[in-house]
């Protein structure tokens, strides 16, 4: 009973850690989405010099833990740039959002190379140039099979906010760090912030499922 009395009392400043973690993703997942559109098409290009940067760009968010990006950029680059620390919210956005933005770029260039080169070549018969193909007849069809990638990635970007508790910002986990530091019963709301975190993500990817039932009915 003293355990449901403890996180009752506690549900306040849980409820906001989850809308912090909540509006953390969705902002960091946005930003992605543009470096993921830009890159992914960078990726796709037969022109070396727009090819290549996006390679590196994948392979080195891609190749190292996201855990190292938050300490390096919030600790080391960001300092030594501006002379001083960043705020750590504008820091943990934009580390997620370079993060996110390097799987979203795969994702977008197997979305785009799913679309048969056909319509590449139907865009042109009509006159279009390559972006207004791109814009007009690729992209619309790709990004159709894309969102059940987009939702599974904003799950994945969910769980990666709890990593930001690092450098201080108050999302779930950080949340339970500060009630547990105080009242010593870490079981307990690590215990409590692991189910909240299961019904965010089991939700999500229920409503992922549903997604993709509705695209194959089409």
């Amino acid at each position: 009973m003293e355990f449901f009395n403890l996180i009752a009392d506690s549900m306040p400043l849980l409820l906001q850690g989850v809308q912090k973690t909540i509006e953390l993703a969705l902002l960091s997942l946005l930003l992605a989405t543009t470096l993921g559109l830009v890159f992914g098409i960078m990726r796709v290009s037969k022109k070396a010099y727009l090819q290549v940067p996006a390679k590196v760009y994948v392979s080195i968010i891609r190749g190292t833990p996201l855990y190292v990006q938050i300490i390096f950029f919030y600790f080391g680059l960001f300092p030594l740039i501006f002379g001083r620390a960043t705020s750590p919210i504008t820091a943990g956005i934009f580390v997620l959002s370079l993060h996110a933005g390097a799987y979203l770029v795969e994702i977008f260039r197997a979305g785009i190379e799913s679309i048969d080169r056909g319509q590449f070549e139907a865009g042109r018969a009509l006159g279009f140039t390559h972006g207004q193909t791109m814009r007009y007849i690729i992209l619309p069809q790709a990004i159709k099979r894309m969102i059940p990638a987009f939702v599974n990635q904003f799950i994945i970007s969910i769980k990666d906010t709890s990593l930001l508790a690092t450098i201080g910002i108050a999302e779930l986990t950080y949340s339970a760090q500060t009630i547990y530091a105080v009242n010593f019963k870490a079981f307990e709301f690590l215990a409590a912030v692991g189910v909240m975190y299961w019904v965010i993500i089991n939700a999500l990817t229920w409503f992922s499922h549903w997604i993709e039932r509705r695209l194959s009915a089409v």
